[in-house]
C-alpha cells in the first residue's frame, strides 16, 4: 500500500525520483526515474539505492562516507547540488541535478525522497536565499509537493492534515496561512488561523469560527475562491471599500489583527465540489506574493483538496459506522449480586467496526449466557457476520436446554447453510450462583484465546480446559466442556485477541503481559479494572478488540449494588 501511494505521488512531480525508508532500501520510484535510469521499478525495489545509483564522477563505486546524499541523509537535512552522478542499468553514468529531503511516510516510518532532473550546463541554479524572495528553485518545488502529497495522504483526520499542512508552508511560503472550510450545512468556517515566527507556530483562536453562507456574486477574492471561481492576489487595500458580505467584514479583520501586506487566496476543490479556500500570507516577510506564485498555491490546493475529500467521506463512514456498531453491541442485563463491565474499540485503520463482540443474556433456567467472539476481519462484512452470529447463537441457546459444547456444535454445523461467515472463534458460557453462595462457570471454547481468572489475592491464571477447533474448520470433531468455580470477589475477564496480538511479539508474551496487569489490578474497581486493560492493548495492533469482565460478590458480604455498564469506544 505505502509503495502504491508513493509511486502514484512521485509520478506527478514531472522529475526523476526515488523514496528510500530509513535502511536506505528503495521502497518507490516513478515512472520518469525508471526511464532516466534504464531500471525498472519491480527489479530496483528493495535494493540499497546507495549501492545501487550513486557514483563518482569516474563511475567507480562511492564510498558511503563521501556520498553527500547520505551525508544529508544521515543528518536529517534537505539538500541540492548541480552535479552528481547515477549508475544507469546499461552501465553507463547518468550526471543529473539532485534534492534530497526526509520524508515521515507514516508515525513510526521515515525515509528520504530523492528528486533529479539531467544536468543541464546551460541551466542557472538558483541560490537557496531565494526561498523567500519569489520562486522556490524546481527541485525545492517538486520536493515540497511531493512531501504535500505524503504527509497528506497518511491521514484521514482533517485537523491532522491541516496541522501537517502549516508545517509544510510556513515558513517557506509564507508566515500566515488561513484554511476557510465549507461545512455540509453550506456555512463557512473559518477553522484554521496559524502563525509562523521565530518562536515557532501558533493558532490565533480568537480569529476562527463560522462566516455564514458563501456569496453567490461577490467579487471579492475569498468570495470568488470559495465559488471555486479561481485564485487571486489580495492586500489590506482588497477589503477597504464598503464591504458587500458578512465575509468581507471578516476578511478586513483578519488584516487588521494579522498585519499581513500580502496574501494569495486559492480554491480547496474535492473530487465533486468546492470545499473551501486557502490563504496563505506574509506580514514579516517582506516580499509581497506574485502572480507567478499562484501555480505552486494551487498545486498545493489540489492535493490538499484530495486529502480533505478523503478524510470526510472517511467521517461520513465512520459516524454510520459508529451508529451500526452502537446497534450491534448489547447492553448488558442487570444480575444481583454481579458486577458486569464491557468495552469495544475499532480497528484504527479499519470501517470503524469489526468482528469482535461479547454478548451477555438470561437463559430460561435464569442461567447467565456469556459470550466473546470474533469473526474474521475488521470491516463491514465482518460486522454483518458478527451480527448473524450473535442472533443465531442466543437463538440456539436460549432453545435448547444442553451443554455449551453441544449448543456450539450444532450452532457451528448450521453456520455454511444459513451464513456467509468462513472463520470464527468464541467462547461460550453458563454463569449461575450455587447455593452456597458461590457461582459457577460451565463453558466451552471454540478456538478462542482462553479465559482470564483473576482472584481477589492479586493472582491470575488462565482458564485452558474445554478448548476444541475453531467454528467454521467443518473438521467433524465434537467439543468438551469443563466447569470451575469462581472464587469469591474474583474477576473473569473475556476478550478477544486484538488485545494481545502484535506484529512484533509471539502471541505467548501478550498472554503474559495481560496476565500480570491483570494481577496488579485485582482491587481496582471494575471500572478502572478494564479501562487499564484497554490502555495496555499493543500500539502495533491493528485489529478491533472487545472485553468483556464480570466480577462475582464477596462469599460472605452481602451482595453489593448491581453495576451493569456497557461502553463502546470509537
Amino acid at each position: 500500500m505505502l509503495q502504491r501511494l508513493l509511486g502514484e505521488a512521485l509520478d506527478r512531480l514531472g522529475a526523476g525520483a526515488y523514496a528510500v525508508d530509513a535502511d536506505w532500501a528503495l521502497v518507490a520510484m516513478n515512472a520518469q526515474a525508471e526511464m532516466m535510469l534504464g531500471l525498472s521499478a519491480d527489479e530496483a525495489l528493495g535494493q540499497d539505492a546507495h549501492e545501487l545509483l550513486h557514483r563518482q564522477a569516474n563511475g567507480m563505486r562511492m564510498p558511503r562516507s563521501q556520498c553527500m546524499i547520505m551525508e544529508a541523509f544521515i543528518g536529517g537535512q534537505a539538500r541540492q547540488e548541480e552535479q552528481g552522478s547515477f549508475l544507469r542499468g546499461d552501465g553507463t553514468l547518468l550526471t543529473a541535478s539532485w534534492l534530497v529531503t526526509p520524508m515521515r511516510f507514516t508515525p513510526q516510518e521515515t525515509g528520504a525522497l530523492v528528486v533529479f532532473h539531467e544536468y543541464d550546463p546551460a541551466g542557472v541554479s538558483l541560490p537557496s536565499s531565494t526561498l523567500h524572495t519569489g520562486l522556490l528553485p524546481e527541485l525545492e518545488r517538486l520536493a515540497l509537493l511531493a512531501e504535500t502529497t505524503t504527509q497528506l495522504t497518511a491521514t484521514l483526520d482533517v485537523n491532522e492534515a491541516l496541522d501537517r499542512l502549516v508545517g509544510l508552508v510556513i515558513p517557506m511560503l509564507a508566515d500566515w496561512m488561513v484554511v476557510d472550510l465549507i461545512t455540509e450545512s453550506g456555512h463557512v468556517q473559518r477553522t484554521l488561523v496559524a502563525h509562523g515566527d521565530d518562536r515557532g507556530v501558533t493558532r490565533r483562536q480568537d480569529l476562527q469560527g463560522t462566516l455564514l453562507s458563501v456569496p453567490e456574486t461577490s467579487p471579492l477574492p475569498l468570495s470568488r475562491a470559495l465559488r471555486g471561481a479561481g485564485s487571486t492576489l489580495a492586500t489590506p487595500q482588497t477589503y477597504q471599500g464598503p464591504p458587500d458580505t458578512h465575509i468581507a467584514i471578516e476578511q478586513r479583520r483578519l488584516f487588521e489583527a494579522t498585519g499581513m501586506h500580502s496574501a494569495v487566496i486559492a480554491p480547496i476543490r474535492g473530487l465533486r465540489e468546492v470545499l473551501g479556500a486557502l490563504t496563505l500570507g506574509r506580514s514579516g516577510q517582506p516580499d509581497a506574493f506574485t502572480t507567478a506564485e499562484i501555480p505552486l498555491l494551487e498545486d498545493i490546493t489540489r492535493r490538499a483538496g484530495l486529502a480533505l475529500d478523503n478524510a470526510r467521506l472517511y467521517q461520513r463512514q465512520r459516524k454510520v459506522a459508529d451508529t451500526m456498531q452502537r446497534h450491534l453491541l448489547p447492553q448488558l442485563p442487570s444480575v444481583p449480586g454481579l458486577e458486569m463491565n464491557a468495552r469495544y474499540l475499532s480497528a484504527p485503520y479499519a470501517s470503524q467496526v469489526g468482528g469482535d463482540w461479547y454478548d451477555v443474556f438470561h437463559l430460561p433456567d435464569q442461567a447467565l449466557a456469556l459470550v466473546i467472539g470474533d469473526v474474521a476481519g475488521h470491516d463491514l462484512d465482518a460486522a454483518a457476520g458478527m451480527a448473524q452470529l450473535r442472533n443465531i447463537l442466543r437463538a440456539y441457546a436460549w432453545s435448547q436446554q444442553e451443554p455449551p459444547s453441544v449448543i456450539v456444535d450444532r450452532f457451528d454445523q448450521s453456520l455454511p447453510h444459513i451464513t456467509d461467515v468462513g472463520m470464527a472463534t468464541m467462547i461460550l458460557g453458563r454463569l449461575q450462583p450455587q447455593t452456597d453462595g458461590q457461582w459457577q462457570l460451565h463453558w466451552t471454547n471454540a478456538g478462542h484465546p482462553p479465559p482470564l481468572l483473576v482472584t481477589d489475592d492479586g493472582r491470575a491464571r488462565y482458564l485452558t480446559g474445554g478448548h476444541g477447533i475453531l467454528l467454521g474448520a467443518q473438521a467433524g470433531l465434537h467439543r468438551t466442556d469443563t466447569t470451575s468455580t469462581l472464587p469469591p470477589r474474583s474477576t473473569l475477564v473475556l476478550y478477544t485477541d486484538g488485545l494481545i496480538e502484535s506484529p512484533s511479539h509471539p502471541i505467548d508474551d501478550g498472554l503474559e503481559r495481560l496476565r500480570r496487569r491483570a494481577a496488579r489490578l485485582a482491587h481496582h474497581p471494575l471500572e478502572g479494572f478494564i479501562d487499564a486493560l484497554m490502555q495496555a492493548r499493543p500500539l502495533d495492533n491493528d485489529d478491533d478488540v472487545a472485553v468483556l469482565t464480570i466480577r462475582v460478590p464477596a462469599a460472605e458480604a452481602p451482595s453489593p449494588p448491581t453495576v451493569a455498564r456497557s461502553t463502546w469506544t470509537p
